[in-house]
């Protein structure tokens, strides 16, 4: 990867970094660790790079516009989970459900050799895993503390990101046609 690349994402990184750090100085609603920077750091950056990577085999801007909902997505998921937790607070251990549901999906890819066929795949697997845990979720009543509608409400947004996703790695593996 080119060291501009590698400069740009990292620079974006302690951009987005600044904003709770600026917020930390005026406001103590705001509260984070050296961890937690640390943590968000590490996936803000790993995101761009895994992005950076993945759209560099891309061919079309559909490819592209994929990758880059498929991965935010995942950080969406991974962050949201972090700082407060889907089903109830963070350290709920149901929410460590969706690491299954990010493991389908990075196993998908890799089986799909993270071609866009391949992808659709891994991708509609992902919103079927994620529907799943909104069910386990439902009957064993892990939410119920939380807000059982919130709770479905916010999985029902993630399968239809997964979705979308996929649908647009669909729209990237048709060939071209002449007009």
């Amino acid at each position: 990867m080119p060291i501009k690349k590698i400069l740009r994402i990292l620079i974006a990184t302690v951009l987005i970094l600044l904003v709770p750090f600026v917020a930390m100085q005026f406001t103590g609603e705001v509260s984070w660790s050296v961890l937690d920077f640390v943590a968000a750091g590490v996936l803000l950056s790993g995101t761009g790079f895994a992005y950076e990577w993945l759209a560099s085999r891309a061919v079309t801007t559909w490819h592209k516009l994929a990758v880059g909902l498929a991965v935010g997505t995942a950080l969406l998921l991974v962050w949201l989970n972090l700082a407060v937790g889907i089903i109830g607070a963070e350290n709920n251990p149901a929410n460590l459900m969706y690491l299954g549901v990010l493991a389908v999906g990075i196993i998908g890819a890799i089986f799909g050799r993270f071609e866009a066929r391949g992808m659709v795949r891994a991708l509609l697997a992902t919103a079927a895993a994620h529907a799943v845990v909104a069910v386990v979720t439902l009957v064993a009543g892990f939410s119920v503390g939380s807000g059982v509608i919130q709770t479905l409400v916010l999985d029902s947004f993630f399968v239809l990101l997964w979705v979308a996703a996929g649908l647009l790695f669909r729209n990237a593996s048709e060939p071209l046609r002449a007009e």
